[in-house]
């Protein structure tokens, strides 16, 4: 959403066309006008696109343990509350430490355009300095960065510019002034404009795809803040403002752009309807839901959850399932940012809501949320139990219940484990899982890199949408399999002895700063440097 600084907070009246807004006339935070007027200007609704998916079927389970080697039980417990790339973030201010407040490993920061584009004579010349300033500070604090460029950004940008439109479009695109907002918006009809920003995502994805610094990306660019909405100035020209939001084809053009330069970070657009659903046939796009389980209107809707549970017929999951991408989170991440106005007690009537907060465990399981923007998340009680389960059920939440090894072994052997999934969706990123020992002094002494991916392990758990009628609500139906994955390693020159089996998930950003935030797992073994004890191992006759 915004820079913490200034919010979209204030009240104001005003009369809403369109009968899919199903409200008018009624007084309502800035953010909701902005929110409804995205949704008419998308044209969510019934008719918006295919019928909901429906369950997703469930996948093949994986191979069976090998039965020839011992099984090794291990002990669950709680994950720590700043596992990497999932959970809260909090807003980037320079030379402020990111590691105070509520545990966290996630950093939110925009980027006006034109802080890169800087050439006023050249579209095509970039200047990524101020981006790898603010990613490398941020993982000088072992965070992963999650970012967003946009050209208008009202009042308080927190030090970027409001009007960030790169000068080098200056006499070649129109401009039109929103006068809601008192922002500059440039024609994104205009050829080349649209050009120039396909260049710049292209030039984006080919220097920071695969970044280890960042975590994800939205899109942006489009609209006020970069969300895709230009309010009151969109295609609801009944209430006598302009449209200055793109065609939905060129929307989709920039939607396309971003899926082609970004195959390995994580991208994310606001909902999904954007663009008409340009992004519904592209699995690796995830939705980032800037208004996250709030409620608001007269009577209160929620602008999360569908309609089947009191949600508005404009809602993020409403929207999701009338373009039939309820499952998108399968493969694509879903973020976005709790509601301003509720994040101080967001959480203070989990797991239901209270009030404008609505039923908060309902949208984090419906959502398959994996992360939140959340700057007040850093007055919160680091042992206050309703966050850390709220937490905990956000994203991956892997445990190992079984390691399979021989107690006693040399030269070639086999070692294996069982991963199972707890939380709501998966782990997005392939990172390399080894094995290896540690001996009695702690000291890894040696490791092998294995093929596992981590990424299979589904969520053993979803719950069903009402709209599915699959049962009584809340419904939650068997999905994922705990994954059985198995290496071949080679003991020989390793010293006989006592050893501890151990077991990493090693995060990229380690490469940068060795202590970034680790991947633990749901065990009671899960040692603070990210090695897992999966059991003792004597090396030798």
């Amino acid at each position: 959403m915004r820079t913490f600084a200034r919010r979209r907070g204030r009240n104001m009246l005003v009369g809403i066309c369109g009968t899919a807004l199903a409200l008018a006339a009624a007084v309502l935070p800035v953010t909701a006008q902005a929110d409804q007027a995205d949704q008419a200007d998308q044209g969510s609704g019934p008719d918006a696109g295919p019928a909901a998916a429906g369950a997703p079927e469930r996948p093949e389970p994986g191979p069976d343990p090998d039965p020839s080697l011992p099984a090794h039980s291990l002990e669950r417990a709680d994950t720590p509350l700043d596992n990497p790339l999932k959970g809260f973030a909090r807003f980037y201010a320079p030379g402020a430490d990111q590691n105070t407040g509520y545990p966290n490993s996630l950093t939110w920061t925009y980027f006006g355009l034109s802080e890169v584009m800087t050439d006023a004579d050249d579209c095509g010349t970039y200047d990524w300095d101020l981006v790898d300033d603010a990613l490398d500070e941020v993982a000088s604090y072992g965070n992963q960065a999650a970012i967003r460029f946009y050209m208008e950004y009202p009042h308080d940008a927190g030090g970027h510019p409001t009007n960030a439109i790169p000068h080098c479009f200056d006499g070649h695109v129109d401009y039109r002034h929103n006068g809601e907002w008192d922002t500059t918006s440039p024609d994104y009809d205009n050829r080349y404009l649209l050009d120039g920003l396909k260049d710049f995502v292209a030039a984006f994805g080919a220097r920071y795809d695969g970044d280890p610094r960042l975590g994800y990306i939205h899109m942006g660019l489009i609209g006020l803040w970069g969300e895709w909405h230009t309010w009151p100035y969109d295609t609801d020209t009944a209430d006598g403002y302009p449209n200055l939001m793109p065609t939905d084809a060129h929307g989709a053009e920039i939607i396309e752009a971003f899926d082609k330069a970004f195959t390995r970070t994580r991208i994310e657009v606001r909902a999904a309807d954007n663009a008409g659903g340009a992004a519904d046939d592209l699995p690796a796009v995830g939705y980032h839901d800037d208004s996250f389980c709030f409620r608001e209107g007269d009577p209160p809707a929620g602008v999360t959850l569908p309609q089947s549970m009191g949600g508005a017929s404009w809602s993020q999951l409403q929207k999701a399932l009338d373009h039939g991408v309820e499952n998108r989170w399968i493969t694509a991440s879903m973020g976005g940012e709790v509601r301003p106005e509720i994040q101080s007690r967001a959480f203070d009537d989990w797991p239901g809501g209270s009030g404008d907060v609505d039923d908060m465990r309902a949208c984090i399981e419906l959502e398959h949320t994996t992360w939140k923007i959340n700057e007040k998340s850093a007055e919160y009680a680091a042992d206050d139990p309703n966050v850390a389960a709220a937490v905990r059920t956000m994203g991956y939440d892997l445990t190992v219940d079984h390691a399979y090894f021989h107690d006693t072994a040399q030269g070639p052997t086999t070692v294996g484990v069982r991963i199972a999934n707890d939380g709501v969706a998966p782990f997005y990123y392939p990172w390399t899982v080894s094995l290896g020992l540690k001996d009695s002094a702690g000291r890894v002494v040696r490791t092998w890199d294995t093929s596992w991916d981590l990424r299979e392990v589904m969520p053993r758990k979803i719950r069903a949408f009402p709209d599915w009628n699959a049962g009584s609500d809340p419904a939650h139906l068997d999905y994922g399999y705990p994954e059985y994955f198995d290496q071949d390693i080679d003991l020989s020159g390793v010293t006989a002895g006592d050893y501890q089996l151990v077991m990493k998930a090693k995060n990229p950003l380690e490469d940068v700063n060795p202590d970034a935030k680790k991947l633990r797992f749901a065990n009671a073994t899960q040692n603070g440097d990210g090695w897992l004890g999966l059991g003792g191992m004597t090396v030798g006759d």
